[in-house]
């Protein structure tokens, strides 16, 4: 990128330039035109030169033109018009100069501003695409916050001055020159005051300027380190909850934004004098105008109709002029935009752009070892890690890495991965240097796994599948307004110099899936077997039971669900355990529901709008009342509130028999004991209707078989189904629609998909009922085929940024599952299983292997352990140690030979 942004503007935009600047000139022909108009109408018709006469009149348009070095001429006669009818004429002419000005500013200003838009889009593209070009050691450095915020904020001034970068000194200077010049035809003293005043502020203004510029860039220093420190806010705010350390945070925001704020007020105040300053100037020729033009017009050496011409002609002086002061301040502070710009954007060794250059996907044959010559690595802090490495890896291996002290094993990795540059030495694929070969080959290659792997916001499947995507697979074939649409845009990013590649192809190399058997199913197959393979699989499915299906969307989906839950019931009945679910149905009472589930006896839909049903509402009292169920209500809570008053009220507020308490916390219970003693009074007073609601509202929540008070009997449970006819039939139109009932045969849009499933309350009293009914579900989904349904429903889940609705270990599987999706010949696994149980990354650990060693390229697997017992099930094992191989060998041999192998399997 050039140091001067206007040599960048004018390398791309060069012929746009020019045709522009024509344009410009040409609009100076009416402009200029357009000054002494004017006063040939109050010189003229208006005060009657030349029309001394009642039938004198004169000629418009006419003219006598000889063409330079020949004796041809061009005349002509003109219109004779009488005075009346000059002045309509001449008013007229002056009107179309006026549109026809107003038509060049706008074709000029319209056309420089897709120009700078295109120049903003070019700019933004290659900054971003110098941040994928960015060496690892520099991307370790720089805060993401502020990388955005410059591509999207502080390069935003470089698109509005593209335009303006050559056209404007052009036009502004053509207008003021034409201006000044018409000025001094009228009077060469008054031009010699207009040009002393244009003087003064061409070479005082910008002077004063400067002081703005130097505190325009400490607001933008300030502002963008604002940026990274938000972003760390946002971060790292568990660990500021974790640490108590908010208010820190909040004293060292309100310190940055003090400083801003000091800058800022000055740079207000600095402002408003330069302006104060300038407009005095302005001001200041009008007045000698009117005072020395004035004189002379007493004196007869200046017609008034001169004098008003160079009035009017002065108006349009201080415009152009402010404009073109304000254009050199525009020219520098965005010089020096772009220069922070570019020193944030060119760092020493950058990537090549034809290592990243695409290439069509297709297989490639096997590259060769991994071959370590004489490497020095360096960590973060520039340490030596590693010095003089040599090391060979050949295709077929299993190797394990272990640290003995420090971490070599890491940073090794980190090497074979190109997040690590070796200071000295290379690393080799094949016989070239890795960091020599384009990323189409690493990228295809080699898949790199390491616990700080990054997930992009979108769908769980987007993301497994993200290493997929190398190039278009194929063409989109478009047709009517999307066609030229799509020719619209295709222009456009040629224009820009961005890439032309439609994210609507499709992207995914359906030939570098893992599973690899020709048929379709392969990508489907290779994701499913990932998933198993990391012991992620149930996890997707729990996404997927726990999420919302509309019926509209998934029509076939949930009539099998409801095949399913009928299925569930019978297969139940038949094997005996009907018992493990007490289903919804319609003339019972659930025992394992609440209340006011058993009540409302349906779901709640979600509404954009309109009012949505609660139980503090009247309806659901005036119900209560009709149903001869409120005074029921009311005892049934009052002898709720008595119980648990008297086993909780001693207890302090964090113990934890209130987490296995739905119905209340320790603040209610204080609430109801307050209200008990009241009622429990001597005078026994009534209660109020706070009171009352309030008790009643403690028996919703109530469920006789997890708190066992007795308070439900059969009378009272019968008293309820009967009114769950009467609650429904008198709900209003909007309620109606906000509840949907429970029906055996039909999908509940507003519950989840467990919830269809189940179709009723799993028995508290039987542990081992939700173990056992999903086994039984399993088995069933998968003969009617709905197992990978569900699958691929939980795939569709959004993980939001960074993954960040996972869970760490979640995070985890979900990043070794993306690398195993891929057919590679390498695979570099970094400590890719931290914090998981030693069992279970015993398990993932051997499953991986099993699933990489059935694949017919043989590919090669190098896994940096943090359990030296995983070692076990590797063919050869590396023990690295203060910077050096302490041992290469396999477990056995190790086992036997080496001190350092069995301090660490000690």
């Amino acid at each position: 990128m050039e140091k001067s942004l206007l040599l960048y503007i004018w390398r791309h935009t060069r012929k746009q330039q020019i045709w522009v600047l024509a344009v410009v000139l040409l609009s100076m022909v009416p402009y200029f035109l357009a000054f002494d108009l004017p006063k040939r109408i109050i010189n003229g018709p208006i005060q009657g030169s030349g029309f001394e006469s009642p039938d004198a009149h004169q000629s418009l348009f006419a003219f006598n033109w000889t063409v330079p070095f020949t004796d041809w001429s061009l005349n002509f006669g003109g219109i004779p018009l009488d005075r009346m009818s000059s002045l309509m004429a001449l008013s007229g002419v002056f009107l179309l100069l006026v549109i026809i000005n107003g038509l060049f500013k706008f074709y000029i200003n319209t056309y420089k501003g897709r120009l700078g838009e295109r120049l903003l889009r070019r700019i933004r593209y290659e900054l971003v695409d110098r941040v994928l070009r960015f060496p690892p050691s520099y991307v370790k450095q720089i805060h993401s916050s502020e990388v955005s915020t410059m591509v999207r904020d502080e390069v935003e001034p470089f698109g509005g001055f593209t335009g303006d970068a050559f056209v404007q000194p052009t036009m502004l200077g053509g207008q003021a020159l034409a201006a000044l010049f018409f000025i001094f035809l009228q009077s060469f003293w008054l031009g010699m005051i207009a040009g002393a005043m244009v003087g003064l502020q061409i070479g005082i203004i910008p002077k004063m300027r400067r002081r703005l510029l130097i505190l325009g860039r400490q607001r933008q220093l300030q502002a963008r380190q604002l940026a990274g420190k938000v972003g760390e806010i946002v971060d790292g705010v568990g660990t500021i909850h974790a640490y108590d350390t908010s208010n820190y945070e909040r004293a060292d925001i309100s310190r940055r934004l003090g400083e801003i704020f000091k800058i800022r007020y000055e740079l207000y105040r600095w402002k408003f004098f330069v302006k104060f300053f300038n407009n005095f100037l302005s001001q200041l020729t009008p007045f000698l105008f009117y005072s020395i033009g004035g004189y002379f017009a007493l004196k007869g050496s200046l017609d008034v109709g001169q004098l008003v011409a160079v009035i009017n002609a002065y108006k349009d002086l201080p415009g152009p002029l402010k404009e073109l002061i304000d254009w050199d301040q525009s020219r520098q502070d965005v010089q020096v935009k772009y220069e922070q710009v570019l020193e944030q954007f060119e760092p020493a060794q950058m990537i090549e752009p034809a290592l990243q250059a695409m290439a069509p996907p297709g297989p490639t044959a096997h590259p060769g070892q991994i071959v370590f010559q004489n490497v020095t690595l360096l960590d973060g802090g520039g340490a030596k890690v590693l010095e003089n490495f040599n090391l060979k890896i050949g295709p077929g291996e299993t190797i394990a890495a272990i640290d003995n002290h420090g971490v070599g094993a890491e940073i090794m990795a980190e090497a074979i991965g190109r997040l690590n540059w070796p200071v000295s030495g290379k690393v080799t694929l094949g016989d070239v240097d890795l960091l020599e070969l384009p990323e189409s080959v690493t990228g295809r290659t080699i898949s790199y796994v390491s616990a700080d792997g990054y997930f992009f916001h979108g769908s769980l499947k987007e993301n497994l599948i993200y290493g997929l995507k190398h190039a278009p697979t194929n063409s989109v074939h478009y047709s009517g307004r999307e066609a030229i649409r799509r020719r619209w845009d295709l222009k456009e990013a040629q224009l820009s110099d961005n890439s032309d590649l439609d994210t609507n192809a499709d992207w995914i190399d359906r030939r570098a899936t893992s599973v690899l058997s020709g048929e379709p199913t392969d990508l489907k197959n290779s994701i499913l077997t990932a998933l198993d393979a990391v012991q992620l699989t149930q996890d997707v499915m729990e996404l997927a039971l726990h999420s919302v299906v509309d019926p509209h969307d998934y029509p076939d989906l949930t009539e099998k669900v409801v095949e399913l839950r009928l299925a569930l019931r019978d297969e139940l009945q038949r094997r005996g355990m009907a018992n493990l679910v007490v289903h919804f149905d319609p003339s019972a009472y659930n025992a394992e529901a609440t209340v006011g589930e058993n009540l409302l006896f349906g779901t709640m839909r979600p509404l954009s709008e309109g009012p949505v049903f609660v139980h503090q509402s009247d309806y659901f009292y005036d119900v209560l009342e009709r149903a001869n169920l409120l005074s029921l209500f009311y005892e049934m809570g009052f002898m709720i509130a008595e119980n648990l008053v008297e086993i909780f009220g001693g207890l302090p507020a964090d113990h934890p028999f209130f987490q296995q308490l739905d119905v209340l916390n320790s603040d209610d219970v204080i609430f109801y004991q307050q209200i008990l003693q009241r009622l429990q009074s001597r005078a026994r007073p009534e209660p109020t209707e706070e009171e009352q609601r309030a008790m009643i509202r403690l028996s919703f929540n109530y469920v006789e078989p997890r708190y066992r008070l007795g308070v439900l009997t059969p009378d009272v449970m019968d008293k309820i189904v009967a009114a769950r006819d009467l609650f429904h039939d008198n709900l209003s139109s909007d309620l109606r629609r906000s509840i949907e009932r429970y029906d055996p045969h039909r999908y509940m849009a507003a519950a989840t998909l467990r919830e269809n499933v189940i179709f009723g309350k799993l028995v508290h009293r039987n542990p081992e009922a939700l173990g056992q009914f999903r086994d039984l579900a399993g088995q069933l989904s998968a003969q009617k085929g709905l197992r990978e349904r569900f699958l691929a429903l939980g795939l569709e889940f959004d993980i939001g940024s960074g993954g960040r609705r996972l869970t760490i270990v979640q995070r985890h599987k979900l990043n070794l599952a993306r690398a195993l999706v891929r057919r590679c010949d390498y695979y570099i696994f970094n400590k890719a299983l931290p914090g998981l149980d030693a069992r279970v990354q015993e398990d993932i650990v051997k499953d991986v292997l099993a699933f990489l060693r059935e694949q017919d390229n043989d590919p090669s697997i190098l896994w940096v352990l943090s359990n030296m017992s995983l070692s076990k099930n590797f063919d050869r094992v590396l023990i690295l140690d203060n910077g050096s191989l302490a041992a290469d060998g396999s477990f056995e041999a190790l086992g036997n030979e080496n001190d350092i192998f069995k301090s660490l399997v000690a």
